[in-house]
């Protein structure tokens, strides 16, 4: 099916190249991140004349929204790749590792969402916001490795961290991230959806996902048969940040903890500052593209005010015991913001890409 996808603005950092339309693929189009990455393609007005919605057997056949069209969701074939410029892949691990190859020898690049192929050995993690906070040339590629989305809350960490050393050299950074449901995609959100309606009804809790209860409940440890378990994607947390920022920023402390909420991460960050500083100095150097800093309650940094934004929500205090101290407390989309670095990574290499197959 055709899409009304037309040329992006001129307003982007990165724009794709002019006169050219691309073929698209996403795998995993019934996932949480597949919608999204669909709908941040339209936002963008990513230049596509023809989007593929494919996913497994489960989702195969369902209606979804491409731009202004309704298109079935197909099953995912070899012959699916043909011709495809662009294949995103935001399904789950397993799919994403049988299927990239199929679409990378039949001339697709790849985008992987699920972080899947961080370790093959031409992959690159990418953020193109901490790439263009670090101020890193766009180097073209004709045939590029599989671009890895980098994990949204490294991202929301190196570019806050970055920021602030701006205000006056970090001497020690300490994050506890709050992990929402969506990271565990739609069944992650139904089975913390259906703790929390059997725990008020007294019913047997379902554990098929994080193994433990999450409704009501905070825990920095899931059950032993969940997968991937919290010590896992904080340990990628930590990977994809030290690829996206190197040494520019320093390595923070981590804790991640999962929290009984659908959507949207939250942080709470100390800094402590080699050199004396203010909740204003601080603020100015926050200030920027994809940062919005709150001042009043209302607009105040919550995974709820966060939902739908690109932006990361960002309030500051000043630590009454700790000198040179401050508290970063923020917000943000988790699932726009892993959209929006994939799009965003595909723009990039559209603008030194041929259409099709490279021979």
């Amino acid at each position: 099916m055709s899409s009304n996808f037309k040329a992006a603005p001129a307003s982007h950092a990165e724009p794709v190249r002019g006169g050219n339309f691309y073929r698209l693929a996403i795998v995993g189009a019934g996932s949480l991140k597949g919608k999204e990455v669909a709908e941040v393609l339209n936002d963008r007005n990513f230049p596509s004349i023809d989007v593929k919605l494919l996913d497994d057997e489960e989702a195969l056949g369902k209606l979804e929204t491409v731009g202004d069209e309704v298109t079935f969701i197909q099953n995912v074939r070899t012959e699916q790749f043909q011709n495809i410029d662009f294949t995103f892949f935001a399904s789950d691990p397993e799919s994403t590792r049988k299927n990239w190859k199929t679409a990378h020898d039949a001339g697709s690049a790849i985008i992987d969402l699920t972080s899947a192929l961080e370790d093959e050995p031409d992959a690159t993690v990418r953020s193109p916001w901490i790439e263009r906070q670090l101020g890193q040339p766009l180097i073209p590629e004709l045939q590029p490795g599989p671009a890895v989305v980098a994990h949204p809350a490294a991202v929301v960490l190196a570019l806050l961290l970055l920021r602030v050393q701006k205000a006056a050299p970090v001497k020690r950074a300490v994050a506890t991230v709050f992990e929402p449901a969506s990271e565990h995609g739609q069944k992650g959100m139904d089975e913390l959806h259906e703790q929390t309606v059997n725990l008020l009804s007294f019913q047997q809790l379902p554990k098929n996902i994080f193994d433990t209860q999450v409704a009501f409940n905070m825990v920095a440890r899931y059950g032993e048969h969940s997968v991937p378990s919290l010590a896992t994607i904080e340990s990628r947390v930590l990977k994809h940040y030290q690829r996206i920022a190197g040494e520019d920023a320093p390595l923070p402390s981590l804790l991640l903890v999962q929290a009984p909420i659908f959507h949207g991460h939250a942080f709470a960050i100390h800094v402590e500052l080699g050199q004396v500083a203010d909740v204003e100095s601080i603020s100015r150097a926050l200030a920027g593209e994809h940062v919005k800093l709150t001042l009043g309650a209302e607009d105040a940094p919550s995974n709820v005010n966060a939902a739908g934004q690109v932006d990361i929500q960002v309030s500051i205090a000043a630590d009454a015991s700790q000198p040179n101290g401050f508290w970063l407390w923020a917000a943000s989309d988790n699932l726009r913001i892993a959209a929006t670095t994939a799009v965003e990574c595909a723009e990039t290499m559209a603008a030194t890409r041929p259409r099709g197959k490279i021979q």
